[in-house]
């Protein structure tokens, strides 16, 4: 294709990255690494097994024993991610056109992407500092303190979607706890998880804190997740690699941080701003091309607007630009990976049975090759409908028409997922009523997915098992150690330290 744009200065091979150094698998086993614009192999990376994963966690694990890292006071690793962060920045051009190529991804929206992932590591680079921990006195008898310790090594596993940005959201609180890593990216998007090891070295990270093993899911994930020296895990990925993950992580009894799939519904109620809402419900599920957990992949309007909606809805749907990953009038690019574009478009056509196509329904006009969708919209899908329960991960959406509240909220809780709800609507006490009874671990109300980093993120059901995010992270990446001082007289009863009292020992003399 003449309008293939490559990156100058592509790495020639993608390696580990362990103990300090970049090195090739033990066995010298690597994968291939596709273009999404061409689905041609652009690079090889090392693929890890067992015995990879081994020297990482070693590594790891010898760098928290005996390294400089959990002992440093928390300014101290402060100051290492700010620089960590100031580099990010200094680097966010060039951060956002490797991960525009390599995973498809819109060069403007992967810019932001980098930009973000600057700002976690400066956000917990601020919260470690601040940290308080909790005290708890009983006057003249006993004092009580919270001491928070680092847990050991961390296992990160993460996502090919905005994979920069995601790591960067458990490499910054694992970090900043002084806990050490072994970060295992996907296999499809593993050419920027590989800066991190020069952006480390140069903020003055010390040797061995943090790892990387390219590889796999079924050979290095597995591995990590089963190394009896990982006591952490935290991964971000599809709902049944998430049951997989929990069940081999069973029997160490270890600490799992997952956030898993999402079939996130947007309610739209005919009282609602459908100007603002057919925006943000736009964008909610074809930004990031529609590869995004929170996506708003179910639109659920009152019937009252329902034609309108939908009529506008495909319209602007319709007039989404689709184009190359690199040009910033892109708003879709190309998915990730041949696999799940077919995994899409087998979705496509499994909609046009289930309900009323509107726009798009295949591959756009001008894209004969690579992994492009069409941003497309089905109406009057019914709520068993495929299309309606299960995740599709990419820029496919389902519009379904209410009638009542109570209808409404049935339909929005009818999935086994509850990652995250979208509520539209001017109402202030609906909008607060429905936003508790609805099954999500996230809600906006008359908002798109806007991020405030000290909130928990997570969710509920098949949608992931515990919270990240502001202090939740600090919690699931440091013991919380209770320490309790006396301050008086011990109390301490008293066993054995003379003969048992005889019975007339323990008459009470005035039984009143």
């Amino acid at each position: 294709m003449s309008d293939v744009y490559i990156p100058a200065e592509l790495p020639t091979k993608i390696q580990h990255y362990i103990d300090g150094e970049f090195v090739d698998s033990i066995d010298g086993d690597t994968f291939e690494v596709l273009n999404p614009v061409t689905n041609e192999t652009y690079v090889h990376a090392a693929a890890g097994k067992k015995a990879d994963v081994e020297r990482a966690v070693a590594a790891a694990k010898r760098a928290f024993d005996e390294g400089p890292w959990p002992r440093m006071l928390p300014r101290e690793r402060s100051r290492v991610l700010h620089r960590i962060a100031d580099i990010v920045e200094s680097r966010d051009q060039r951060l956002a056109e490797l991960e525009s190529f390599d995973s498809g991804l819109p060069i403007t929206q992967a810019l932001g992407q980098a930009r973000r992932a600057a700002e976690n590591f400066r956000f917990f680079a601020d919260l470690i500092v601040a940290q308080a921990d909790d005290a708890f006195k009983v006057p003249g008898k006993q004092m009580n303190y919270v001491n928070r310790k680092p847990i050991g090594v961390a296992g990160l596993i993460t996502p090919w979607n905005t994979p920069f940005m995601l790591e960067s959201w458990k490499l910054g609180p694992a970090l900043a706890t002084g806990n050490t890593v072994v970060l295992k990216p996907a296999e499809f998007t593993p050419l920027s998880a590989s800066l991190w090891a020069g952006i480390f070295e140069e903020a003055g990270l010390p040797k061995g804190v943090f790892n990387l093993v390219n590889g796999l899911g079924e050979d290095a994930g597995d591995a990590l997740v089963k190394h009896p020296d990982v006591p952490l895990i935290s991964f971000t990925g599809e709902s049944r690699t998430g049951q997989i993950i929990f069940g081999n992580a069973a029997p160490f009894l270890k600490g799992l941080s997952m956030e898993l799939g999402g079939k996130s519904p947007a309610v739209v109620f005919a009282d609602a701003d459908l100007d603002v809402a057919i925006d943000a419900c736009i964008f909610g599920v074809f930004s990031l091309n529609g590869e995004r957990c929170t996506a708003g992949s179910r639109i659920i309007v009152q019937r009252e607007v329902y034609d309108e909606f939908v009529e506008r809805y495909a319209a602007q749907a319709a007039r989404v630009k689709v184009g190359h990953p690199h040009d910033p009038a892109t708003e879709v690019g190309a998915l990730v990976h041949p696999e799940h574009y077919e995994k899409v478009m087998s979705y496509v056509e499994i909609g046009k049975s289930e309900g009323r196509l509107v726009a798009g329904g295949g591959r756009p006009e001008d894209f004969p090759t690579g992994n492009y969708v069409a941003p497309t919209v089905f109406a009057d899908v019914s709520p068993d409908a495929r299309i309606f329960q299960e995740e599709i991960f990419g820029p496919v959406v389902a519009i379904t028409p209410f009638d009542t509240e109570e209808e409404a909220l049935a339909l929005a809780n009818n999935t086994k997922y509850g990652l995250a709800a979208y509520i539209w609507t001017n109402d202030l006490k609906r909008a607060h009523n429905f936003a508790q009874s609805v099954e999500a671990g996230m809600v906006w109300l008359n908002s798109n997915n806007v991020r405030d980093l000290r909130t928990p993120f997570g969710g509920v059901k098949a949608s992931g098992l515990g919270h990240e995010g502001g202090y939740r992270s600090i919690d699931f990446y440091t013991d919380q150690q209770s320490v309790h001082i006396t301050l008086g007289a011990p109390h301490n009863p008293t066993f054995g330290k003379q003969a048992a009292p005889q019975a007339s020992d323990l008459d009470d003399p005035d039984p009143r």
